[in-house]
Protein backbone atom coordinates (compact mmCIF):
# COMPACT_ATOMS: atom_id res chain seq x y z
CA UNK A 1 0.00 0.00 0.00
CA UNK A 2 1.69 3.22 -0.66
CA UNK A 3 0.47 6.68 0.15
CA UNK A 4 2.42 8.94 -0.67
CA UNK A 5 2.90 11.99 -3.13
CA UNK A 6 4.61 9.51 -5.57
CA UNK A 7 1.04 7.29 -5.99
CA UNK A 8 -0.88 11.20 -6.46
CA UNK A 9 1.49 12.36 -9.06
CA UNK A 10 1.41 9.19 -10.81
CA UNK A 11 -2.77 9.42 -11.69
CA UNK A 12 -1.59 13.21 -12.70
CA UNK A 13 -0.49 15.32 -15.32
CA UNK A 14 1.72 17.11 -13.54
CA UNK A 15 3.98 15.37 -10.76
CA UNK A 16 5.89 18.89 -10.07
CA UNK A 17 2.45 21.10 -9.56
CA UNK A 18 1.51 18.01 -6.34
CA UNK A 19 5.13 18.40 -5.65
CA UNK A 20 5.03 21.27 -4.96
CA UNK A 21 1.75 21.56 -2.76
CA UNK A 22 3.36 19.22 -1.01
CA UNK A 23 5.71 22.03 0.74
CA UNK A 24 3.42 24.31 0.91
CA UNK A 25 1.66 23.15 4.08
CA UNK A 26 -1.76 22.48 2.55
CA UNK A 27 -2.95 18.77 2.89
CA UNK A 28 -3.51 16.93 -0.70
CA UNK A 29 -5.60 14.28 -1.18
CA UNK A 30 -6.99 12.10 -4.18
CA UNK A 31 -10.10 10.02 -4.08
CA UNK A 32 -11.25 6.96 -6.00
CA UNK A 33 -14.44 7.10 -5.23
CA UNK A 34 -15.76 3.51 -6.90
CA UNK A 35 -13.38 1.78 -4.29
CA UNK A 36 -13.46 3.80 -1.54
CA UNK A 37 -9.26 4.69 -1.18
CA UNK A 38 -8.29 7.77 -0.33
CA UNK A 39 -4.64 8.44 -0.69
CA UNK A 40 -3.41 11.57 1.28
CA UNK A 41 0.33 13.88 0.47
CA UNK A 42 2.66 13.83 3.24
CA UNK A 43 1.99 17.42 4.34
CA UNK A 44 -1.88 16.28 4.98
CA UNK A 45 -0.39 13.36 7.46
CA UNK A 46 2.30 15.69 9.18
CA UNK A 47 -1.28 18.11 9.85
CA UNK A 48 -2.34 15.65 11.81
CA UNK A 49 0.95 14.78 13.19
CA UNK A 50 0.94 11.32 11.59
CA UNK A 51 4.07 9.38 10.27
CA UNK A 52 4.18 8.68 6.51
CA UNK A 53 2.94 4.92 7.28
CA UNK A 54 0.30 5.52 10.27
CA UNK A 55 -3.05 6.40 7.92
CA UNK A 56 -5.43 4.24 6.23
CA UNK A 57 -6.34 4.51 2.41
CA UNK A 58 -9.55 3.76 3.51
CA UNK A 59 -12.45 6.32 3.02
CA UNK A 60 -14.37 4.75 6.17
CA UNK A 61 -11.48 5.45 8.42
CA UNK A 62 -11.23 8.67 6.97
CA UNK A 63 -14.90 9.61 8.48
CA UNK A 64 -13.68 8.08 12.03
CA UNK A 65 -11.48 10.99 12.40
CA UNK A 66 -14.05 13.43 11.51
CA UNK A 67 -15.44 14.93 14.69
CA UNK A 68 -18.85 13.48 15.78
CA UNK A 69 -20.51 16.92 15.47
CA UNK A 70 -19.67 17.55 11.74
CA UNK A 71 -19.79 14.62 10.88
CA UNK A 72 -23.32 14.24 9.08
CA UNK A 73 -22.45 17.52 7.55
CA UNK A 74 -19.20 16.50 5.43
CA UNK A 75 -21.24 13.84 4.05
CA UNK A 76 -24.25 15.49 3.23
CA UNK A 77 -22.01 18.44 1.35
CA UNK A 78 -19.67 15.27 -0.42
CA UNK A 79 -23.43 13.90 -1.61
CA UNK A 80 -24.73 17.14 -3.01
CA UNK A 81 -21.49 17.89 -5.03
CA UNK A 82 -21.85 13.67 -6.19
CA UNK A 83 -25.16 14.63 -7.23
CA UNK A 84 -23.89 17.69 -9.03
CA UNK A 85 -26.29 19.96 -6.47
CA UNK A 86 -22.95 22.26 -5.97
CA UNK A 87 -19.96 22.43 -8.37
CA UNK A 88 -17.45 22.39 -5.56
CA UNK A 89 -16.73 20.30 -2.46
CA UNK A 90 -16.27 22.65 0.69
CA UNK A 91 -16.58 22.24 4.15
CA UNK A 92 -14.95 23.88 7.52
CA UNK A 93 -15.39 20.95 10.29
CA UNK A 94 -13.06 19.36 12.65
CA UNK A 95 -10.75 16.58 11.96
CA UNK A 96 -9.14 14.44 15.17
CA UNK A 97 -4.97 14.19 15.28
CA UNK A 98 -2.93 11.72 16.20
CA UNK A 99 -2.41 13.00 20.04
CA UNK A 100 -5.98 12.85 19.83
CA UNK A 101 -7.08 16.27 20.02
CA UNK A 102 -8.79 18.51 17.14
CA UNK A 103 -8.05 20.87 14.48
CA UNK A 104 -10.07 23.28 12.14
CA UNK A 105 -9.86 22.39 8.64
CA UNK A 106 -11.21 23.84 5.56
CA UNK A 107 -11.59 20.66 2.81
CA UNK A 108 -12.12 21.99 -1.08
CA UNK A 109 -12.31 19.27 -3.42
CA UNK A 110 -14.18 18.53 -7.13
CA UNK A 111 -15.14 15.92 -8.65
CA UNK A 112 -12.44 15.04 -12.04
CA UNK A 113 -14.06 12.97 -14.02
CA UNK A 114 -17.50 10.41 -14.15
CA UNK A 115 -18.67 7.89 -16.12
CA UNK A 116 -21.10 8.46 -18.83
CA UNK A 117 -24.09 8.36 -16.80
CA UNK A 118 -22.77 10.94 -14.09
CA UNK A 119 -21.66 8.76 -11.68
CA UNK A 120 -18.69 10.27 -9.93
CA UNK A 121 -15.27 8.07 -10.19
CA UNK A 122 -12.38 10.39 -9.25
CA UNK A 123 -12.28 13.27 -6.53
CA UNK A 124 -9.47 15.68 -5.79
CA UNK A 125 -9.24 18.16 -3.47
CA UNK A 126 -7.12 19.87 -0.49
CA UNK A 127 -7.43 20.31 3.42
CA UNK A 128 -6.13 23.88 4.90
CA UNK A 129 -5.66 24.06 8.66
CA UNK A 130 -7.62 26.94 9.29
CA UNK A 131 -7.38 26.25 13.30
CA UNK A 132 -5.99 29.96 13.97
CA UNK A 133 -8.44 31.36 11.97
CA UNK A 134 -11.09 30.10 13.31
CA UNK A 135 -9.89 30.58 16.94
CA UNK A 136 -8.96 34.79 15.82
CA UNK A 137 -13.14 34.29 14.19
CA UNK A 138 -14.42 33.03 17.54
CA UNK A 139 -12.64 35.49 19.54
CA UNK A 140 -13.78 38.77 17.37
CA UNK A 141 -17.25 36.40 17.92
CA UNK A 142 -17.15 36.43 21.14
CA UNK A 143 -16.21 40.06 21.52
CA UNK A 144 -19.10 41.13 19.06
CA UNK A 145 -21.07 39.55 21.59
CA UNK A 146 -20.26 40.62 24.55
CA UNK A 147 -20.14 44.15 22.99
CA UNK A 148 -23.68 43.49 21.99
CA UNK A 149 -24.67 42.12 25.44
CA UNK A 150 -23.09 45.24 27.05
CA UNK A 151 -24.90 47.80 24.79
CA UNK A 152 -28.23 46.00 25.11
CA UNK A 153 -27.77 46.46 28.68
CA UNK A 154 -27.48 49.96 28.64
CA UNK A 155 -30.70 51.94 29.11
CA UNK A 156 -30.94 53.71 25.89
CA UNK A 157 -30.10 53.46 22.34
CA UNK A 158 -26.64 52.44 21.16
CA UNK A 159 -26.57 53.01 17.42
CA UNK A 160 -25.08 53.80 14.10
CA UNK A 161 -26.88 55.45 11.60
CA UNK A 162 -26.08 55.82 8.01
CA UNK A 163 -27.03 58.12 5.12
CA UNK A 164 -25.85 56.95 2.16
CA UNK A 165 -25.07 59.67 -1.33
CA UNK A 166 -28.21 59.33 -2.16
CA UNK A 167 -30.16 60.45 0.56
CA UNK A 168 -31.09 56.94 1.79
CA UNK A 169 -30.68 56.43 5.23
CA UNK A 170 -30.65 53.46 7.87
CA UNK A 171 -29.43 52.06 11.43
CA UNK A 172 -26.89 49.67 10.46
CA UNK A 173 -26.36 48.73 13.80
CA UNK A 174 -29.16 49.77 16.72
CA UNK A 175 -29.14 47.83 20.20
CA UNK A 176 -32.08 46.53 21.97
CA UNK A 177 -32.87 49.59 23.18
CA UNK A 178 -34.33 50.98 20.35
CA UNK A 179 -37.54 49.16 20.86
CA UNK A 180 -37.95 51.13 23.99
CA UNK A 181 -36.76 54.74 22.23
CA UNK A 182 -38.44 54.04 19.12
CA UNK A 183 -40.67 51.67 19.19
CA UNK A 184 -39.26 49.54 16.49
CA UNK A 185 -37.17 46.71 16.01
CA UNK A 186 -33.13 46.99 14.58
CA UNK A 187 -34.00 44.91 11.73
CA UNK A 188 -36.36 47.01 10.38
CA UNK A 189 -34.38 50.41 11.11
CA UNK A 190 -31.32 48.70 8.98
CA UNK A 191 -33.31 48.82 5.80
CA UNK A 192 -34.55 52.27 6.15
CA UNK A 193 -34.40 54.62 8.74
CA UNK A 194 -37.87 55.89 7.91
CA UNK A 195 -39.52 53.29 11.03
CA UNK A 196 -37.76 55.92 12.82
CA UNK A 197 -38.68 59.21 11.86
CA UNK A 198 -42.17 58.34 11.54
CA UNK A 199 -42.83 58.46 14.90
CA UNK A 200 -40.92 61.72 15.77
CA UNK A 201 -42.99 64.45 17.06
CA UNK A 202 -44.44 66.43 13.88
CA UNK A 203 -43.52 69.32 15.70
CA UNK A 204 -39.64 68.29 15.80
CA UNK A 205 -39.16 66.63 12.65
CA UNK A 206 -38.26 69.47 10.73
CA UNK A 207 -35.61 70.42 12.82
CA UNK A 208 -34.09 67.02 13.79
CA UNK A 209 -33.90 66.64 9.85
CA UNK A 210 -31.86 69.90 9.82
CA UNK A 211 -29.76 69.18 12.72
CA UNK A 212 -28.31 66.18 11.29
CA UNK A 213 -28.17 67.82 7.94
CA UNK A 214 -26.29 70.23 9.48
CA UNK A 215 -23.68 68.01 11.79
CA UNK A 216 -23.20 65.58 8.37
CA UNK A 217 -22.09 68.79 6.28
CA UNK A 218 -19.86 70.26 8.65
CA UNK A 219 -19.23 66.93 10.23
CA UNK A 220 -19.58 68.21 13.34
CA UNK A 221 -20.97 66.51 16.71
CA UNK A 222 -25.06 66.07 16.65
CA UNK A 223 -27.15 66.81 19.82
CA UNK A 224 -30.42 67.55 19.87
CA UNK A 225 -33.44 66.56 22.41
CA UNK A 226 -36.49 66.17 21.14
CA UNK A 227 -39.99 64.41 21.68
CA UNK A 228 -41.39 60.97 19.73
CA UNK A 229 -45.05 59.21 20.13
CA UNK A 230 -45.17 56.08 20.58
CA UNK A 231 -48.65 53.95 20.59
CA UNK A 232 -49.67 52.83 23.63
CA UNK A 233 -46.89 55.51 25.53
CA UNK A 234 -47.79 58.47 24.19
CA UNK A 235 -45.38 61.94 24.43
CA UNK A 236 -42.07 60.81 25.50
CA UNK A 237 -38.85 62.63 25.44
CA UNK A 238 -35.05 61.60 23.64
CA UNK A 239 -31.86 63.41 23.62
CA UNK A 240 -29.46 62.21 20.88
CA UNK A 241 -25.83 62.86 21.04
CA UNK A 242 -23.57 61.31 17.66
CA UNK A 243 -20.05 61.77 15.63
CA UNK A 244 -20.10 61.86 12.17
CA UNK A 245 -17.62 60.47 9.98
CA UNK A 246 -17.54 60.41 6.33
CA UNK A 247 -16.74 57.58 4.37
CA UNK A 248 -14.86 56.76 0.67
CA UNK A 249 -18.28 56.32 -1.34
CA UNK A 250 -19.69 59.98 0.42
CA UNK A 251 -22.03 58.39 2.35
CA UNK A 252 -22.11 59.50 6.16
CA UNK A 253 -22.08 57.50 9.34
CA UNK A 254 -23.07 58.72 12.83
CA UNK A 255 -21.65 56.54 15.93
CA UNK A 256 -24.13 57.88 18.75
CA UNK A 257 -26.73 57.18 21.71
CA UNK A 258 -29.74 58.62 22.65
CA UNK A 259 -31.12 58.52 25.98
CA UNK A 260 -34.88 58.45 27.26
CA UNK A 261 -35.01 62.73 28.82
CA UNK A 262 -38.63 62.31 30.10
CA UNK A 263 -38.51 62.47 33.81
CA UNK A 264 -35.68 64.86 33.14
CA UNK A 265 -37.98 67.51 30.85
CA UNK A 266 -41.23 66.96 33.28
CA UNK A 267 -39.21 67.89 35.97
CA UNK A 268 -37.63 70.66 34.02
CA UNK A 269 -41.13 71.61 32.92
CA UNK A 270 -42.71 71.38 36.51
CA UNK A 271 -40.27 73.42 37.83
CA UNK A 272 -40.40 76.34 34.89
CA UNK A 273 -44.20 75.81 35.64
CA UNK A 274 -43.52 76.54 39.29
CA UNK A 275 -41.60 79.47 38.64
CA UNK A 276 -43.58 81.02 35.96
CA UNK A 277 -47.14 80.15 38.76
CA UNK A 278 -48.40 81.98 41.96
CA UNK A 279 -47.86 79.57 44.43
CA UNK A 280 -51.25 80.29 46.00
CA UNK A 281 -53.84 80.83 43.42
CA UNK A 282 -51.96 78.52 40.65
CA UNK A 283 -52.41 81.44 38.35
CA UNK A 284 -49.34 82.61 36.10
CA UNK A 285 -47.04 85.14 37.83
CA UNK A 286 -46.33 88.72 37.36
CA UNK A 287 -43.38 87.79 35.20
CA UNK A 288 -45.31 85.21 33.09
CA UNK A 289 -48.33 87.77 32.56
CA UNK A 290 -46.27 90.56 31.55
CA UNK A 291 -44.39 88.24 28.98
CA UNK A 292 -47.67 87.14 27.30
CA UNK A 293 -48.60 91.32 27.20
CA UNK A 294 -45.31 91.63 25.63
CA UNK A 295 -46.14 88.99 22.86
CA UNK A 296 -49.82 90.27 22.96
CA UNK A 297 -48.34 94.49 22.09
CA UNK A 298 -45.54 93.07 19.37
CA UNK A 299 -48.34 91.18 17.45
CA UNK A 300 -51.02 94.39 18.13
CA UNK A 301 -47.97 96.54 16.43
CA UNK A 302 -47.50 94.18 13.58
CA UNK A 303 -51.00 94.02 12.47
CA UNK A 304 -53.03 97.11 12.73
CA UNK A 305 -55.92 95.91 12.81
CA UNK A 306 -55.26 93.55 15.58
CA UNK A 307 -57.15 94.55 19.55
CA UNK A 308 -55.91 93.90 22.49
CA UNK A 309 -57.88 95.00 26.03
CA UNK A 310 -55.66 94.73 29.43
CA UNK A 311 -57.78 94.71 32.37
CA UNK A 312 -56.70 95.67 36.23
CA UNK A 313 -58.51 94.10 38.65
CA UNK A 314 -57.87 95.08 42.55
CA UNK A 315 -60.59 93.46 45.53
CA UNK A 316 -62.06 95.92 47.46
CA UNK A 317 -61.45 95.78 50.89
CA UNK A 318 -59.04 93.31 50.93
CA UNK A 319 -57.17 94.25 54.16
CA UNK A 320 -60.72 94.44 56.05
CA UNK A 321 -61.60 90.83 55.05
CA UNK A 322 -58.39 90.12 56.53
CA UNK A 323 -58.19 91.42 59.53
CA UNK A 324 -62.30 90.22 60.47
CA UNK A 325 -61.74 86.82 59.31
CA UNK A 326 -58.10 86.13 59.19
CA UNK A 327 -55.23 85.55 56.89
CA UNK A 328 -56.40 82.44 55.78
CA UNK A 329 -59.84 83.24 54.70
CA UNK A 330 -57.95 86.34 52.63
CA UNK A 331 -56.45 83.43 50.85
CA UNK A 332 -59.77 81.66 50.34
CA UNK A 333 -60.86 84.97 48.66
CA UNK A 334 -58.15 85.13 46.81
CA UNK A 335 -58.53 81.40 45.24
CA UNK A 336 -62.45 82.09 44.83
CA UNK A 337 -61.80 85.35 42.61
CA UNK A 338 -59.40 83.30 40.54
CA UNK A 339 -61.46 80.81 39.64
CA UNK A 340 -64.27 83.28 38.63
CA UNK A 341 -62.15 84.71 36.58
CA UNK A 342 -61.16 81.76 35.11
CA UNK A 343 -64.78 81.11 34.31
CA UNK A 344 -65.36 84.34 32.14
CA UNK A 345 -62.04 83.55 30.48
CA UNK A 346 -61.74 82.41 27.24
CA UNK A 347 -58.44 80.14 25.51
CA UNK A 348 -56.86 82.90 23.72
CA UNK A 349 -57.14 85.44 26.97
CA UNK A 350 -54.70 85.18 30.07
CA UNK A 351 -54.54 86.28 33.58
CA UNK A 352 -51.98 86.60 36.25
CA UNK A 353 -51.82 87.76 39.59
CA UNK A 354 -50.21 90.77 39.84
CA UNK A 355 -49.59 90.74 43.34
CA UNK A 356 -51.39 90.79 46.80
CA UNK A 357 -55.22 91.41 46.14
CA UNK A 358 -54.45 92.45 42.61
CA UNK A 359 -54.65 90.75 39.03
CA UNK A 360 -54.41 91.39 35.26
CA UNK A 361 -56.48 90.29 32.12
CA UNK A 362 -55.53 90.16 28.71
CA UNK A 363 -58.61 89.91 26.16
CA UNK A 364 -57.22 88.71 22.85
CA UNK A 365 -59.26 90.45 19.94
CA UNK A 366 -61.59 92.63 22.71
CA UNK A 367 -62.11 96.16 22.12
CA UNK A 368 -63.46 98.48 25.16
CA UNK A 369 -67.03 97.52 24.80
CA UNK A 370 -65.41 93.75 24.97
CA UNK A 371 -63.90 94.29 27.98
CA UNK A 372 -66.46 96.17 29.48
CA UNK A 373 -68.68 93.23 29.10
CA UNK A 374 -66.40 90.82 30.51
CA UNK A 375 -65.47 92.61 33.42
CA UNK A 376 -69.32 92.90 34.11
CA UNK A 377 -69.57 89.23 33.77
CA UNK A 378 -67.34 88.75 36.45
CA UNK A 379 -68.88 91.80 38.75
CA UNK A 380 -71.79 89.84 38.28
CA UNK A 381 -70.69 86.13 39.24
CA UNK A 382 -68.74 87.62 42.40
CA UNK A 383 -72.37 88.77 43.51
CA UNK A 384 -74.41 85.71 42.59
CA UNK A 385 -71.26 83.45 43.93
CA UNK A 386 -70.01 84.62 46.99
CA UNK A 387 -67.24 82.73 48.70
CA UNK A 388 -69.29 80.13 51.27
CA UNK A 389 -67.74 77.84 54.18
CA UNK A 390 -70.70 76.61 56.04
CA UNK A 391 -72.50 79.12 57.77
CA UNK A 392 -69.86 82.18 56.96
CA UNK A 393 -70.74 84.14 53.64
CA UNK A 394 -68.16 86.33 52.53
CA UNK A 395 -69.65 88.83 49.97
CA UNK A 396 -66.74 89.71 47.53
CA UNK A 397 -66.49 92.77 45.44
CA UNK A 398 -63.90 94.02 42.76
CA UNK A 399 -62.85 97.78 41.44
CA UNK A 400 -61.69 97.39 37.46
CA UNK A 401 -59.73 99.20 35.16
CA UNK A 402 -59.49 98.62 31.47
CA UNK A 403 -57.62 100.36 28.48
CA UNK A 404 -56.88 98.72 25.31
CA UNK A 405 -53.45 97.97 23.42
CA UNK A 406 -52.10 100.76 21.09
CA UNK A 407 -50.19 100.35 18.32
CA UNK A 408 -48.38 103.35 19.36
CA UNK A 409 -47.65 102.44 22.81
CA UNK A 410 -43.83 101.91 22.99
CA UNK A 411 -43.98 99.28 25.94
CA UNK A 412 -46.66 97.67 27.81
CA UNK A 413 -46.27 99.71 31.08
CA UNK A 414 -48.11 102.59 28.80
CA UNK A 415 -51.24 100.47 28.75
CA UNK A 416 -50.63 98.89 32.08
CA UNK A 417 -50.36 102.55 32.79
CA UNK A 418 -54.15 103.53 31.77
CA UNK A 419 -55.62 100.86 32.94
CA UNK A 420 -54.24 101.35 36.30
CA UNK A 421 -55.22 104.99 36.06
CA UNK A 422 -58.38 103.53 35.36
CA UNK A 423 -58.60 101.28 38.35
CA UNK A 424 -57.80 104.59 40.96
CA UNK A 425 -60.89 106.31 39.28
CA UNK A 426 -63.10 103.25 39.79
CA UNK A 427 -62.12 103.07 44.04
CA UNK A 428 -62.02 106.46 43.97
CA UNK A 429 -66.04 106.41 42.30
CA UNK A 430 -67.04 104.48 45.37
CA UNK A 431 -65.64 100.60 44.62
CA UNK A 432 -67.35 97.43 42.99
CA UNK A 433 -67.25 98.93 38.87
CA UNK A 434 -65.48 99.47 35.95
CA UNK A 435 -63.81 102.38 34.35
CA UNK A 436 -62.48 102.90 30.61
CA UNK A 437 -59.77 104.46 29.91
CA UNK A 438 -59.84 106.16 26.68
CA UNK A 439 -59.54 109.43 25.13
CA UNK A 440 -60.55 110.23 28.63
CA UNK A 441 -64.12 108.67 28.44
CA UNK A 442 -64.84 106.73 31.61
CA UNK A 443 -68.02 104.47 31.85
CA UNK A 444 -69.09 103.95 35.25
CA UNK A 445 -70.64 100.19 35.72
CA UNK A 446 -73.98 100.17 38.22
CA UNK A 447 -72.95 98.82 41.14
Amino acid sequence: MVNDEASIASDSSDAALILAVSHSGIGVWDRDIPSGRIVYSRAWKAMLGYDEHEVSDRIEESYTRVHPADLLGVQATIRAHFDQVSDNYAVEHRLRCKDGSYIWVLSRGRVVSRDAHGKPLRMSGVTTDITDTVALSDKLRRSAELLTHLTDEVPGLVYQYREDADGVASFPYASAGIEAIFGTTATLAALNASVVECVIHPDDLHAYRDSLAASGAALERWHMQFRVLLPDVGERWREGEARPRRLDDGSTVWHGFISDITVHKQLELKLHDAAATDFLTGLPNRRQIMARMEKELARVQRDGSALAAVLMFDLDLFKEINDRHGHARGDDVLRHFSQVLLHELRKVDSVGRIGGEEFAIILSGADMADAFGFAERVRARLADFPLRDGALCIDVTVSIGISVMAREDAAITASLSRADEALYQAKQAGRNCARIAAHGMHIKASG
